[in-house]
């Protein structure tokens, strides 16, 4: 009888021991560096898809432990195409003693897994996709431009080419 009730008294215990040092281990990440990018944006790119015109939102989320990145860009009909919308979401995420991450998901079926870089003089965030032998590769490059503004450039590189990165879609964007 006694074994009955101890069993649940520990699992409530323990489980409350685990929540409450999760909650102190969980610090939410210093984004100091990503300042420069919160906040609405709009702006205008070229590049393979055609000319366009959009906007995106960086926001931190989650009491601060991830960062959230919503865009939109739409693409006028060309003789080539009919006129679309592009939208997409990125969660970047930091863990203690590793680089930021970030997954990448669009409304064409595309997931992309970066890992995180910023520039020595910290004035552009590069994201860059792991390197596999039978698929492209990708870098997204935020750069610091004239005040509240960043230029935007995404490169993608062939299978079996990882370093060989060729402009996709360019842009610069102002904050609203």
């Amino acid at each position: 009888m006694k074994l009955k009730l101890a069993l649940p008294l520990f699992v409530v215990i323990t489980c409350g021991a685990v929540s409450a040092l999760a909650q102190q281990a969980a610090k939410p990440a210093n984004w100091d560096a990503w300042q420069f990018l919160l906040g609405e944006w709009e702006g205008a790119g070229s590049g393979t898809p055609g000319q366009g015109a959009g906007g995106f939102t960086f926001s931190l989320d989650l009491q601060k432990r991830i960062l959230v990145r919503r865009n939109r860009a739409d693409y006028p009909a060309t003789d080539k195409q009919t006129a679309f919308s592009h939208e997409d979401l990125m969660v970047v995420y930091q863990e203690a003693g590793a680089p930021a991450r970030a997954v990448y998901f669009d409304n064409e079926g595309h997931v992309i897994n970066y890992i995180v870089e910023f520039s020595p003089d910290q004035n552009s965030i590069i994201f860059l996709s792991e390197a596999k032998p039978a698929e492209p590769r990708y870098r997204l490059t935020y750069s610091k431009a004239a005040q509240k503004s960043v230029t935007i450039k995404f490169e993608v590189a062939s299978p079996g080419k990882p370093q060989e990165f060729k402009t996709y879609i360019q842009a610069a964007a102002q904050q609203k």
